[in-house]
């Protein structure tokens, strides 16, 4: 199935790219740019922490797990020369609910990360990524 993205410039290096009826500015920091978005490499960790974090609640309420949270932080590592691809990234996954089981997130994150999640089997081409799993209690007596 072919997607497709527009992407308009605006002025400097601030750009909006469009797509599926959605928008996003994109830009460049000082002194290129004015910032006025996210860099292209900024958004390409967006859409990794994206692209798992909805594989991961699709997989934790299909296995009836109630999450009352879900934050992702994604932190990349880029080469030095260009092209300045990443070369690390880690992936710290911090879900709070109620009476979760810690081997089904991890097995929801996993099967993200090994099979579903499209961007990050991309990304894995080029960097080694590390996970980290995180459980918060909902309250202070579901502690898992």
């Amino acid at each position: 199935m072919a997607k497709q993205a527009m992407v308009e410039w605006r002025e400097g290096m601030h750009f909006e790219g469009t797509s599926m009826g959605h928008s996003i500015q994109l830009d460049s920091r000082p002194p290129r740019g004015t910032d006025l978005g996210m860099s292209p490499m900024a958004l390409v960790l967006v859409a990794l922490g994206g692209c798992t974090g909805i594989d991961v609640i699709d997989f934790l309420a299909k296995g009836r797990q109630t999450v009352t949270g879900l934050r992702i932080e994604v932190t990349g590592d880029q080469a030095p020369d260009t092209p300045a691809v990443y070369t690390h990234i880690r992936i710290a996954y911090y879900v709070r609910g109620s009476g979760l089981v810690k081997e089904t997130v991890e097995r929801a994150v996993r099967l993200s990360e090994e099979k579903y999640c499209s961007v990050g089997i991309m990304l894995g081409k080029t960097a080694r990524i590390e996970t980290v799993v995180e459980i918060e209690a909902e309250r202070e007596n579901d502690i898992p």
